[in-house]
């Protein structure tokens, strides 16, 4: 199971769920130190900032980031949850959350999987430049990026909800 929240949830949310992986999206500024409860190799971080196109001053995702994300899914062994935050829990977690369904369910559509994302929070705007990314590393043709235009930006917030997606079982896969 994957758990996305926003930053001020993460503490909590490892704990609820005894997950044993966190990736963290966030900008220098604000990167957070390993969780006590998480081991140092479990845990992501990506520095970058939640924009949509490159800004000066920024740190745009990019495939090198997105790159090292698939690999840190890869290497989840899923017999415990994962948590994936950003600040707010509404565009660079959702954006990581759905490249991993789109990864761990390479047979499923992905207008299907967006509607699960947006069924799961009615806040979910991920990330276009991610999308992007794990749309071209993925080889889904343009199809992500397609989907996540297709349910269109989520309800206006500060915060987006705690909520989780189910991913098959590594035997499953």
């Amino acid at each position: 199971m994957i758990v996305v929240c926003p930053l001020h949830a993460v503490e909590t949310q490892i704990e609820t769920h005894s997950a044993s992986h966190v990736v963290s999206l966030l900008g220098p500024e604000h990167m957070i130190d390993t969780p006590s409860a998480i081991e140092r190799d479990k845990h992501l971080q990506l520095t970058i900032h939640d924009i949509a196109m490159p800004m000066d001053g920024y740190v745009s995702p990019g495939e090198a980031h997105v790159r090292l994300l698939i690999d840190f899914l890869n290497g989840w062994d899923r017999s415990q949850p994962m948590i994936i935050h950003c600040w707010a829990g509404i565009s660079r977690s959702t954006a990581s959350a759905f490249t991993a369904q789109c990864l761990f369910r390479p047979e499923a559509s992905e207008i299907d999987l967006a509607h699960q994302l947006r069924a799961a929070s009615p806040v979910a705007t991920p990330n276009p430049m991610i999308i992007a990314a794990a749309d071209r590393l993925l080889g889904r043709e343009g199809r992500m990026s397609e989907a996540v235009d297709a349910i269109g930006r989520g309800a206006n917030a500060w915060e987006g909800n705690v909520f989780t997606l189910d991913v098959p079982d590594k035997q499953e896969a």
